[in-house]
């Protein structure tokens, strides 16, 4: 199945940023789409907007650190449209800092949402991509990952755990299923809101203030990965701001 238009795409962290601008460009699209977040108020309105513009749209409030959760939006995609055609992996939190700083709570939080929450997408839907004989798992990544600095430690880590359960997968994956890692730079969203260091966090936002790129650049890649021939893998993709170092 090629193309977007007929799809039926689940994204987690759909209630702003990249999943946000995800949701509407591929709704735009022709897709249906499952909307995963922990903000009700905005699951709704997102879900209302695609909606009010001739587009299918579900959500469920979820939590990916939560199995149940994950695996109860798998259900409610089968349920509502009778397949899961993409799983747009996009749920992660940053609270970054420095180490000495000792956030352990913080960094569990990355944890359980950055790569446990991935490992939950994978386990729910790839029963049902093996079913089905087609299926593609998108997930987003970071440039943190890429190349490591000061104060994001944690964060790569979790990104780069992610990276290599991205490539372990996709090798997996066999002829017909896809596997697609895609890594922003930096992007215009409340990514520094979850900051608790005041020095860190006004330094991501100045950064951000120069040189993010909007989070629709990222939904486009992603539409770019879906939209390729079934036989099209698209492995690795990297946007990022042309400023960025």
């Amino acid at each position: 199945m090629s193309g977007i238009e007929g799809k039926v795409i689940a994204i987690t962290g759909a209630t702003s940023g990249i999943g946000a601008a995800t949701a509407r460009l591929l709704a735009e699209r022709g897709a249906s789409v499952v909307l995963a977040g922990r903000r009700d108020d905005r699951l709704v309105d997102l879900a209302a907007t695609i909606e009010r513009s001739g587009g299918a749209a579900a959500w469920l409030r979820t939590d990916v650190s939560k199995r149940a959760d994950v695996v109860a939006l798998v259900a409610l995609a089968l349920a509502r449209f009778s397949r899961l055609d993409v799983l747009v992996s996009n749920a992660g939190i940053g609270p970054i800092g420095p180490l000495d700083d000792l956030h352990v709570d913080e960094w569990d939080a990355m944890i359980d949402t950055n790569l446990r929450g991935l490992l939950h997408g994978i386990a729910a839907a790839l029963p049902v991509f093996r079913t089905q004989g087609t299926g593609h798992f998108v997930n987003v990544l970071s440039t943190a990952g890429l190349r490591i600095v000061p104060d994001q430690v944690v964060y790569a880590a979790t990104k780069n755990a992610a990276r290599t359960i991205t490539e372990g997968l996709r090798q997996e994956a066999g002829p017909h299923l896809r596997v697609t890692g895609v890594s922003p730079g930096f992007v215009r969203t409340d990514f520094a809101d979850s900051i608790s260091d005041p020095q860190v966090r006004d330094g991501i936002r100045e950064t951000a203030e120069r040189i993010a790129i909007p989070p629709e650049a990222i939904a486009r890649a992603i539409a770019f990965a879906i939209e390729q021939p079934a036989t099209v893998d698209v492995g690795d993709i990297v946007v990022r701001p042309t400023a960025q170092t």
